[in-house]
């Protein structure tokens, strides 16, 4: 293809040629002027031919700024040529470069900013591509995953494993909600959408909200047990002197009254008592005490549990596995809170299975700790009982308490253990603690 300069020569060449030969005709006569005219047009192709070579040197910036642009590079300037028409173009080029150059430093350093920021936040972030894959997750998010990053780039949050990442799929855009997360922690998850390049994708924030949640339940529900076992005990005891009181009295009755009168009174001092223990197994959880450690053998307190679970076990056909690492380090714990602990455990364990089941044990070392799990094969716990598991008195039980979980809680964070509760809608459902093995009040060496 022909350029534009080669075109504009062209066209003065063939314009000056045919004024030439238009010349030569008419003044085919008079020699003299046919050779001055042919003079003047030489002269007048010469100079137009380089007043077009000048003008495209003049506007040789043009390709070459088109150039510079399509590079990205924003640090080369033009400088004037002495040309008006061309020095306004060069001086509005260079001011738009100018500004480009600023422009692209000031999103270099708000992005460099905001890459640290993200980075250092205790906050989680997690930012999805535009086919909803996981593409960006920080540090924070990766603490509450408890998945290493390479198991999470590239995928959707349901198909992660998280149980935190899979309640997080469940989020539509705009949606903010409290959320479990494994060793019962609670995140308060929320779901927003930016602009990128005219498509629309979806971030998440998650801000971990477990120990203050814990202190302000723990707050209100001690407030809540004490005034009510305050209540409830001044009643009982009044009521129970009462009707014991009153037993004295049957002896007055006529006799085919007495026996009646007698059941009647026993009853209600029965219901008394009984609504004496169920107070007070409220009133443990806010008189938990702080640990009395000493060097244990958890294998010792997994042989109690199954010794005083068989009987259980045994009527309802569940089998009881156990792969223990032995000799296992001890652990610096408390006996008694521990075993109850582990004894709520095993007992939510039993009742997931119901009949016809499995329950295993595993200890096993992991890294610096040792892991204890325990499986039960049960349906699994729905998605939407999962983010509550261990809110106090939550239960799906009829007739339960909700303070099984809260116990086991507070029991495992005043040892400083760690735990998880793994828990799909299709079993199984894995409890795990992992106690330090290196411990010097063990006598374990560092």
């Amino acid at each position: 293809m022909i350029s534009l300069r080669a075109r504009f020569i062209l066209y003065i060449v063939i314009v000056h040629v045919l004024a030439g030969v238009l010349a030569a005709y008419v003044l085919a006569a008079h020699r003299t002027w046919i050779l001055a005219a042919e003079a003047v047009f030489a002269a007048s192709l010469i100079i137009g031919i380089a007043l077009v070579a000048r003008l495209f040197r003049s506007l040789r910036f043009i390709g070459d700024s088109a150039q510079l642009l399509a590079d990205s590079d924003f640090t080369a300037r033009f400088v004037a040529v002495g040309q008006p028409e061309v020095d306004r173009l060069i001086g509005v080029y260079n001011q738009m470069i100018d500004h480009l150059r600023m422009e692209r430093q000031r999103v270099q350093e708000q992005r460099y900013f905001l890459s640290h920021v993200i980075e250092v936040t205790p906050s989680g972030m997690l930012v999805l591509d535009f086919d909803g894959r996981i593409e960006l997750c920080n540090p924070a998010a990766l603490r509450l995953a408890e998945r290493p990053l390479s198991e999470l780039l590239g995928r959707r949050p349901g198909e992660t494993g998280a149980p935190l990442f899979d309640a997080l799929a469940r989020l539509a855009p705009g949606d903010a909600r409290v959320l479990a997360a494994s060793g019962g922690r609670r995140v308060r998850a929320v779901a927003g959408t930016f602009s990128d390049r005219g498509f629309t994708r979806v971030f998440y924030l998650l801000e971990e909200l477990t120990e203050e949640l814990r202190q302000s339940e723990k707050s209100a529900y001690e407030k809540l047990i004490r005034m009510m076992s305050h209540e409830v005990n001044n009643s009982v005891g009044a009521s129970s002197s009462l009707l014991a009181s009153s037993l004295s009295y049957a002896s007055q009755l006529a006799p085919e009254d007495r026996a009646d009168f007698s059941r009647a009174l026993r009853i209600a001092i029965d219901r008394m008592g009984q609504l004496n223990v169920f107070m007070r197994s409220f009133a443990d959880v806010v008189r938990l005490p702080a640990p009395a450690r000493q060097p244990i053998d958890v294998v010792e307190i997994l042989g109690h549990i199954e010794g005083v679970v068989r009987e259980e076990l045994a009527r309802r056909n569940i089998t009881w596995r156990s792969e223990l690492y032995t000799p296992a380090p001890l652990v610096s714990l408390d006996p008694v809170q521990m075993e109850q602990a582990l004894l709520n455990i095993v007992k939510n364990a039993i009742e997931a299975v119901d009949h016809d089941g499995t329950i295993t044990v595993r200890l096993r070392p992991d890294a610096a700790r040792l892991a204890l799990t325990i499986e039960d094969s049960g349906p699994g716990i729905p998605a939407d009982v999962r983010d509550q598991l261990f809110t106090p008195f939550f239960t799906t039980k009829p007739h339960g308490q909700g303070i099984g979980l809260t116990v086991i809680q507070e029991i495992l964070v005043n040892h400083g253990f760690d735990f998880s509760l793994e828990a799909a809608s299709e079993g199984p459902t894995r409890f795990t603690i992992r106690f330090p093995m290196r411990n010097a009040e063990c006598g374990m060496p560092n």
